[in-house]
């Protein structure tokens, strides 16, 4: 066995002469131990929270969307989508088009999010799942254009689900001059009527500023004949994503990218990686004043044991060897503190995730979840443990050298 490390293990279990020294030990592993559960917890509400976002975004946005690199749209007859929808790996494509216009209802009226899609829309997505009301998903019939909007923007509107009088669409004309005499002459207007349902993704940017028309009818409104924005595509079941969006990524071209469901919010989702992330970073402040009790209790254990210190000089022990043996002291605190904070945070998490201690609310079904979300990762484990261990052992090298010199020499 080690030297240092048997003289280091010995001191951390034998009984000190002032007891305090095993009090100021214990609160020092305590200290580290509270921190760590901390950081467990948090970053797996934060886990718990991102997951719960995707699983919204899932029945709504489609696996995989060819996007163009510049601009905001391209061809609808690109060479590349016969090629993408013939694909093996395809089960379904849909053409969309989407961007802001006016919608007045009622006499209430709202900025909103336009979007035209084609009738693969329903297959390459699960949109079905997500609406309400006594009617179906038909966006024209005949000489008839049908408008789903979100369940937010229905209720902005005082609609319900199954509205009497048509929304009012008005999109602004190219090149077109506003008229102060007769303002609407310079948008393109037109209406939708009641499908009977509305849509609920739970998420407030499609709720509440989404509406879903046919897709030749959101060409002509945005005067975007035989232009697309997007393709969004379905993949068929038990293929593997992203070998697939790379393929697909090739056969697009350099001129569009393929993006997932992840970076389609990207987003959305860089500000809740951003948000854990400094949570982290706070956490590891708190996390070094721990680590400052531990070269207290350092301090205090290399003044009781000068005696034994000398003893081991006279032995042949030299500078290195006795700092050793108080480093390993302190990295064994660290150690069994950062083991007993992963357990704590561990049986904690399993407790929100089983019983949901934490509410969201006070009352059930306020939110999405009645209680915090909770996911735990290998990855944050490892690198919460990696980081307890690295900045225990950097704050406690140079006290510990220096100590273990002037005070045992």
């Amino acid at each position: 066995m080690n030297f240092p490390f048997y003289i280091a293990r010995r001191y951390l279990f034998s009984k000190k002469s002032h007891h305090a020294i095993n009090v100021i030990s214990f609160i020092s592993a305590l200290g580290v131990a509270v921190t760590t559960a901390a950081l467990v917890c948090v970053l797996s509400v934060f886990n718990g929270f991102q997951e719960l976002v995707a699983s919204c975004f899932t029945s709504f946005d489609p696996q995989l969307k060819v996007l163009p690199v510049e601009g905001k749209t391209f061809a609808a007859d690109a060479p590349f989508i016969k090629a993408v929808r013939e694909d093996r790996d395809v089960a379904g494509a849909s053409a969309v088009l989407e961007d802001k216009a006016l919608a007045r209802y009622g006499g209430q009226q709202a900025m909103i999010t336009l979007m035209g899609v084609d009738g693969h829309f329903a297959q390459c997505t699960e949109i079905d799942s997500i609406l309400y009301g006594t009617g179906r998903f038909v966006l024209n019939a005949d000489v008839l254009n049908y408008g789903i909007p979100g369940i937010r923007l229905a209720m902005f509107f005082n609609m319900g689900s199954s509205f009497s009088d048509p929304i009012e669409i008005y999109t602004p004309r190219a090149g077109a001059e506003v008229s102060m005499v007769n303002p609407t002459e310079g948008f393109n207007q037109d209406e939708l009527n009641s499908a009977g349902v509305v849509f609920q993704v739970n998420q407030k940017k499609y709720d509440q500023e989404y509406l879903l028309c046919d897709l030749a009818f959101a060409q002509r409104m945005f005067e975007k004949e035989g232009q697309i924005s997007a393709l969004e595509l379905k993949l068929r079941p038990g293929i593997n994503e992203k070998a697939a969006k790379k393929r697909l990524a090739k056969i697009a071209g350099k001129d569009f990218r393929v993006a997932d469901r992840y970076e389609q919010q990207e987003d959305v989702f860089r500000i809740m990686k951003t948000e854990k992330y400094m949570a982290f970073v706070f956490l590891v402040f708190i996390l070094l004043a721990a680590c400052f009790n531990i070269v207290g209790s350092l301090s205090m254990l290399i003044i009781d044991k000068q005696h034994d210190v000398r003893t081991l000089r006279d032995l042949g022990a030299n500078d290195r060897t006795i700092e050793r043996v108080f480093l390993f002291e302190g990295r064994m605190i660290t150690f069994f503190g950062a083991l007993v904070g992963i357990a704590i945070g561990l049986f904690l998490c399993w407790l929100q995730q089983t019983y949901g201690l934490i509410k969201l609310g006070d009352k059930s079904g306020t939110f999405i979840v009645d209680a915090y979300p909770v996911s735990v990762h290998a990855f944050d484990l490892v690198a919460i443990f990696l980081t307890v261990l690295v900045i225990s052992w950097i704050t406690s090298w140079y006290p510990v050298r220096y100590l273990s010199r002037k005070l045992t020499n």
